[in-house]
């Protein structure tokens, strides 16, 4: 057995060091001793249980080898007992482990999680518990994310979305030794209790509503029956693709996303004006004032700036929907706001990748950034009350069969 642990020796060195200034965990930590006794005590239980359970004349104790393990209490010496059939397999520190802890496995996907790189959370470690690990070590740490992201993938989701924002953002990953461009693919779903919850993680090589229809077709595998409305950018054919897995969906394109279009084609000179006069049309109290709003800028401005209002005409019934709607869901419908809210957190923790080892990485990323995004998106929606009564009033019959949370 562990020799008697001196626990009054213990206390006495410990309260001195605290006095002289010494950290608690980390380097030299003080309490490094303590912990170092409590595993190697439990070692020892673990090969007395071992030893029981077997023939006590085939078996027996063979000595102890020594490892080093890094904790959080800094580096430990650890000494696991043997036995001479070389059957006990250590359960509290396996055979070959040598980052010891959850919680210290949680602090490294913690700093993952908020964009640190590998180097960076090396220093860290260094700076805080007198060790560094590999990037070998590192990757096989945040690897153990990947059971739950793959969970989390597929879980089931509600039956009914009131909302749906679809958008893709782009990234570089390395992918047989060339950097290419990738598109992950983002949903993001309104429930009927006024939360909102990202429903998925999915990349391709571009964006195509081909994709997006395998991505819809998954949720609708995956539980969701109906979305009341959702919007989109103007992506061509995108539309379609929603429509052929939710048909009874309202299709909104985003007034944003319009308006950015627009202004390439203005110069900085008459950019103003034109902001001005485009208000008119999606500021509108109706969708006939709105429409006949645009024809008059057609005739101010689609002689000279033609590019800048052609995609107003063109997709106008799908860039009007909104004007279905009171005034407190019109500014939740017509804009994809949300989703871009969600990729600027996105941009800020991966920001500092050059380009990622593999979609699995990009995707084992995004996960650990969603599961510390969806802690604030606890609250409800602003104003819900008053969106869901009007949400009710409208789509009644099609929200009737579905439970609130």
């Amino acid at each position: 057995m562990t020799d008697s642990f001196d626990y009054e020796a213990f206390k006495k060195a410990a309260i001195k060091g605290l006095y002289d200034g010494k950290p608690l965990t980390g380097q030299d930590g003080l309490f490094a001793p303590l912990l170092k006794h409590f595993l190697e005590s439990a070692l020892d239980g673990e090969m007395e249980n071992h030893l029981a359970e077997s023939r006590p004349q085939a078996n027996r104790r063979n000595g102890k080898t020594t490892k080093t393990v890094k904790s959080s209490a800094g580096l430990l010496e650890l000494t696991t007992p043997r036995d001479r059939a070389g059957s006990y397999q250590p359960q509290l520190v396996p055979k070959r482990q040598v980052v010891l802890t959850d919680q210290l496995e949680a602090k490294i996907l913690s700093l993952y999680g908020r964009g640190c790189s590998y180097a960076d959370i090396s220093q860290h470690l260094q700076e805080m518990y007198g060790y560094s690990l590999s990037d070998s070590e590192l990757t096989s740490i945040t690897d153990k994310v990947l059971p739950a992201m793959r969970d989390w993938q597929n879980r089931p989701l509600a039956s009914l979305y009131v909302l749906m924002w679809l958008d893709g953002i782009y990234y570089k990953v390395r992918q047989d030794g060339k950097v290419v461009t990738r598109v992950l693919y983002s949903v993001i779903g309104l429930t009927l209790s006024g939360r909102k919850q990202v429903l998925g993680i999915y990349t391709a090589e571009s964006e195509s509503a081909r994709f997006w229809l395998t991505v819809l077709t998954d949720l609708k595998q995956r539980g969701v029956e109906d979305i009341l409305i959702s919007c989109v950018d103007g992506l061509k054919g995108f539309d379609t693709a929603i429509n052929t897995v939710f048909p009874r969906t309202t299709v909104q394109l985003c007034i944003v996303h319009q308006l950015r279009n627009s202004f390439r084609f203005i110069p900085d000179k008459h950019l103003k004006e034109f902001v001005k006069a485009i208000k008119t049309v999606y500021q509108a109290p109706t969708a006939e004032q709105g429409w006949e709003n645009l024809q008059w800028m057609q005739e101010q401005w689609g002689s000279r700036y033609p590019q800048a209002l052609a995609g107003w005409v063109s997709n106008w019934s799908l860039l009007s929907s909104f004007y279905d709607y009171p005034a407190s869901l019109r500014k939740v419908v017509y804009t994809t706001n949300t989703v871009e809210a969600y990729h600027r957190q996105l941009r800020k923790v991966t920001k500092t990748k050059g380009a990622f080892a593999s979609d699995v990485a990009l995707q084992k990323l995004v996960y650990l950034v969603i599961q510390n995004l969806e802690t604030k998106w606890e609250t409800k929606t602003y104003n819900w009350k008053e969106v869901i009564n009007d949400l009710t009033s409208i789509f009644e019959e099609r929200i009737k069969p579905h439970r609130f949370d």
